[in-house]
């Protein structure tokens, strides 16, 4: 495949349905029906998330329904998308990419009173099945976490 240009005008074709615009980091909408690609080339990024809008990923209320749908993305994105349009993704590449996810799954499950691993019990709060504390997580997927802690 040759540039990023014409790989965006070729998925522009070939997915008419989906918009595709730049933007600061790749990224698809479902709001806005839009795949926004970052400043950087980088078809991989593209592809995977062209792979969530084909796959129709729109919210997810659990943090492990997020990991669910970046798990597929990256497989569709692997196994169907990079041979259709001549890209390598790596195997490495994918486990990266979701490490990035198991770790911040991991970081915003971490108790912040005995650092015990709790549950989710609700969009973005945790509670302790050690010791009982629960916290609130901000969104954090393109920012820094933060964990509030609302009863011990």
């Amino acid at each position: 495949m040759g540039s990023m240009h014409s790989l965006i005008n070729l998925l522009k074709k070939n997915y008419p349905l989906f918009h595709f615009q730049a933007g600061e980091a790749f990224q698809w909408s479902p709001d806005s029906v839009t795949i926004f690609y970052g400043r950087e080339e980088d078809p991989v990024a593209l592809l995977h998330e062209l792979a969530h809008a084909i796959l129709g990923h729109r919210y997810y209320s659990r943090d492990v329904e997020l990991l669910e749908m970046e798990r597929e993305a990256w497989e569709y994105a692997r196994d169907r998308l990079s041979k259709e349009y001549v890209i390598v993704i790596e195997d490495d590449i994918v486990e990266q990419a979701l490490d990035t996810y198991r770790d911040w799954l991991h970081a915003r499950s971490n108790c912040t009173t005995c650092s015990s691993t709790g549950i989710q019990i609700s969009p973005n709060i945790y509670k302790c099945v050690a010791c009982g504390t629960s916290w609130r997580v901000n969104e954090a997927r393109l920012c820094a976490l933060r964990r509030y802690t609302l009863t011990t």
